[in-house]
């Protein structure tokens, strides 16, 4: 999964851009080095991100949807928004989407209901607060892969009473977002008991501060750290890696698949 960040804030800065040239030459290099979808966001979710308004984030996901489907009209497309009303406009203006929310709809309640009336893909993200206060929320009463277990457990539940389909859903721990970096990596070792639910499990470890502030580099300095992270996601079950290097992802799950064969 490619990350398209239409947004002037994210916290990898070579992966930021908000005018269509732009935005063009990163799906056509997505394109061309294999990305399997291609997530559009507009909404910066970094620690301590500021507020976006709606108007303002559609404005960002529609240039980003416009391009996507004007180079590639059948490549699938995830819209990386909390918000159910970015989801209705996306659909009625481009067709279905897949909703990649990092708040597993508790940050907008009409996203369940949403969700299941389009009969959308939807992928569920474990996270404590919002962008601007989860870093404040790391405090688990015990280890962190049981909660995130049994948050999915329970999560999954709401969504299929909410009418999602259970074939719908995939499932994101949510590596850096209310956790701290040994919580990160608790959870990395214990990623195959998440993906024993039952469930496609996408993992987002691209660049993040679990990789650069251990190796005491920058975001642009850990695409190492990426890929060493990123087969051992895919070791542990994982369905998805979400990347801002898609080149170099195609080939860990080409060796990776090689490997196992």
């Amino acid at each position: 999964m490619a990350i398209l960040n239409i947004t002037p804030d994210s916290f990898f800065a070579d992966s930021r851009m908000t005018d269509p040239d732009a935005v063009g030459r990163r799906v056509r290099e997505c394109l061309a080095q294999g990305a399997h979808f291609i997530d559009i966001g507009g909404y910066s979710s970094r620690p301590g991100a500021d507020e976006v308004p709606p108007d303002e984030e559609w404005r960002r996901v529609e240039l980003g949807l416009s391009v996507v489907r004007r180079l590639a009209p059948d490549m699938p497309v995830s819209v990386d928004t909390f918000r159910s009303s970015v989801v209705e406009q996306a659909v009625a203006r481009f067709g279905r989407v897949i909703v990649n929310d990092i708040s597993a709809g508790e940050l907008d309640k009409e996203m369940s209901a949403t969700v299941a009336r389009l009969d959308l893909p939807y992928i569920a993200m474990h996270m404590k607060g919002d962008p601007r206060t989860m870093q404040s929320l790391t405090d688990y009463r015990r280890d962190i892969v049981s909660e995130v277990c049994d948050y999915f457990r329970r999560r999954v539940g709401e969504l299929t009473a909410a009418g999602i389909r259970r074939e719908r859903i995939i499932l994101d721990p949510g590596f850096g977002f209310a956790k701290t970096a040994e919580q990160n990596y608790e959870l990395l070792a214990g990623l195959h008991h998440l993906c024993a639910l039952g469930f496609p499990v996408l993992a987002g470890v691209s660049r993040k501060s679990m990789i650069y502030r251990v190796l005491d580099v920058s975001p642009a300095e850990s695409l190492a750290g990426t890929v060493a992270l990123g087969w051992e996601c895919l070791r542990q079950g994982a369905s998805i890696l979400r990347v801002h290097d898609v080149r170099e992802a195609v080939d860990t799950v080409r060796l990776f698949k090689f490997f196992r064969s």
